[in-house]
């Protein structure tokens, strides 16, 4: 017998900000950004649930969510926001609860991203990630791209920040291109930020 043929992942717009939340928390509770914000390893992953969820419930009210799906079950998820957009209510008071001592290094960092962002009309990829082990694959393409024809069809610019230099070579690939000034943690790890104007339709 002839084995099944691969199925195409499928993408959706997601509705369930707290299984977005937790994807991307899955993905980035090891990277040098989150070490940076929450030194205690065993803080780290439900801190950042509590965080990406929160601006994933923003997103889906200013921006566009999608999830893109393997075999019936979610393998990743991007979270853009149509810029400007507005502030998440309560946001500074939420994380003073949740993340406690942690809280002023979320504060520096939110403080930091928004003195460099763009004030002209773009979107904003604020989050993408894909389930561990599922890298590799061409789904973060897909994932970008799916965005990526609406911008060009609109002629729509596109911001995000690449939270590594591995991430930042991906974003090269895909149209980006580097903003003068990096964004620094002080004492820790920098950001890249990152611009793509729109592409003429093809022909």
């Amino acid at each position: 017998m002839s084995a099944a043929a691969p199925v195409d992942p499928v993408i959706t717009r997601m509705t369930d900000a707290e299984a977005t939340g937790h994807l991307i928390a899955d993905t980035f509770h090891v990277d040098a950004i989150t070490a940076w914000l929450v030194p205690r390893v065993e803080d780290r992953l439900p801190l950042q649930r509590r965080f990406f969820t929160m601006y994933a419930a923003h997103a889906m009210e200013h921006g566009d969510v999608y999830g893109i799906h393997e075999a019936g079950e979610l393998a990743g998820v991007a979270v853009w926001f149509t810029a400007p957009f507005p502030e998440i209510p309560g946001e500074r008071e939420a994380i003073d609860t949740f993340a406690g001592e942690n809280a002023e290094r979320y504060h520096a960092l939110g403080e930091l991203l928004e003195k460099l962002h763009p004030r002209e009309p773009h979107h904003y990829l604020n989050f993408i990630a894909l389930e561990r082990g599922r890298t590799g694959r061409g789904l973060g393409t897909v994932l970008l791209e799916e965005h990526h024809r609406r911008l060009d069809a609109e002629g729509a610019p596109a911001y995000l920040e690449a939270s590594s230099e591995a991430s930042r070579r991906l974003y090269l690939r895909h149209g980006y291109v580097d903003m003068p000034e990096l964004v620094r943690l002080p004492g820790g790890p920098v950001m890249y930020p990152m611009w793509r104007e729109p592409r003429p339709p093809a022909g």
